[in-house]
């Protein structure tokens, strides 16, 4: 029988009504995760890795034990390539920062594939006008479909870095992120992977996927907002200069200097947040207790469900095509005749969270022609029941607009 998960997640019994279907923007927090941050700052809280006290030892432990788990579950050969900042639109913008503004001049090349999230966009846009690189767009097909070959001839001697998301956030496709890895390093061209959908929903391994570079947020992970990832090859990561400079991130200072600290501390400057991290530790042992078998087959039961359902309604087309299997927890579609945002209020009067805009992917949107769509995106800790409110409510929805 299947184990009722919304009873780990206090929101579901405080709005027993709500039908949650906003994952992909941020997931919903277990019971174990709030207690794992509260306990944090009820029994440790104190400044970490500097203060030798117990207190501080215990928060420094921690914080340390938390990055620790990071790296466990996604495979990092060392804990020195686990850095700790805001989100993955942070973890993004230190690698365009840091690495980009050390290694690109005039004439390099940067190639970002069109689906990507404005935060694996935009500080790519940023570091070609700074530098003189040159920005390209790796384009899919209207299913969202990337190729290898494609890839290939995308690829020049010249370019240097590619970005790409191992899960698109508006498609729900996943991408071949470890051949276009390989792919990328017989050219001589580092790998940036947005795992922001990804590491929350399937196994992500970052030996195994041979990613140069890898972010992630906690908060989609059911762990608290403000915690995110970085995980980076620690010969780049040593290689690369601070991207903010302060508190923590030094070995000593002089009126003239300063001797950063070691990996990856060099890359955390100022008073971390150890009550974030605890509750990414305990989002993790949350995860690894449900399994990953089972989050897999929960989710994807409920996209085909979801698929099947919307595939059958006049008027409503998916993004990405009615193929279930591509959409790993996350469908995108339009109604004809009904603008996002009015779907979205339509749902919200009926206790359903879905998303309406461009989702922070709009050269996306106008590659593929629609200028924005609505989006439903779910987690284990959905059941057939969301589903079917969900499908209920937008099979009467252009009638509740007007339409007959």
């Amino acid at each position: 029988m299947q184990q009722n998960r919304k009873a780990d997640f206090p929101v579901f019994a405080q709005f027993p009504e709500l039908v949650y279907l906003d994952s992909a923007a941020t997931s919903q927090k277990p019971a174990a995760v709030i207690e794992a941050e509260t306990a944090y700052y009820r029994e440790a809280n104190a400044n970490p890795l500097r203060g030798l006290y117990d207190l501080s030892v215990r928060a420094t432990e921690t914080y340390e034990n938390a990055r620790e788990a990071v790296r466990q579950f996604i495979g990092a050969a060392s804990t020195r390539e686990i850095v700790f900042t805001r989100n993955a639109t942070e973890s993004l913008n230190l690698i365009a920062y840091s690495w980009g503004r050390t290694n690109l001049r005039s004439g390099d090349e940067i190639l970002v594939a069109i689906s990507e999230h404005h935060s694996n966009m935009l500080p790519w846009q940023m570091l070609a006008r700074e530098t003189g690189a040159i920005l390209r767009y790796l384009e899919c097909d209207q299913s969202g479909i990337y190729t290898s070959d494609g890839l290939r001839a995308a690829l020049t001697p010249n370019t240097k870095i590619f970005a790409v998301a191992q899960i698109s956030n508006v498609f729900g496709r996943i991408n071949p992120v470890a051949d276009f890895a390989e792919i990328c390093h017989e050219n001589g061209t580092l790998i940036v992977c947005d795992g922001a959908q990804s590491v929350p929903h399937i196994p992500v391994d970052v030996h195994a996927l041979d990613v140069d570079f890898l972010a992630f947020s906690g908060h989609k992970m059911f762990a608290p907002m403000g915690i995110g990832v970085l995980y980076g090859k620690e010969e780049y990561l040593q290689k690369m200069p601070p991207f903010l400079y302060g508190g923590e991130m030094i070995e000593y200072v002089t009126r003239e200097g300063a001797k950063y600290a070691e990996l990856p501390h060099k890359f955390e400057a100022g008073t971390v947040n150890v009550g974030g991290a605890a509750g990414l530790h305990a989002a993790i042992d949350y995860m690894n207790t449900v399994g990953f078998s089972e989050i897999m087959r929960r989710e994807q039961e409920l996209t085909a469900i979801a698929v099947q359902e919307m595939a059958r309604i006049p008027h409503v087309r998916i993004i990405g095509g009615d193929d279930p299997k591509a959409h790993h927890g996350i469908v995108t579609f339009a109604v004809d005749g009904v603008h996002p945002h009015d779907i979205a209020a339509v749902f919200d009067a009926d206790h359903i969270a879905i998303r309406a805009g461009h989702h922070c992917a709009q050269p996306l949107h106008q590659h593929i022609g629609v200028p924005s769509t609505a989006r439903m995106s779910l987690a284990f800790y959905n059941d057939e029941q969301d589903i079917e409110i969900f499908v209920n409510t937008l099979k009467h929805l252009r009638r509740k607009m007007g339409f007959e």
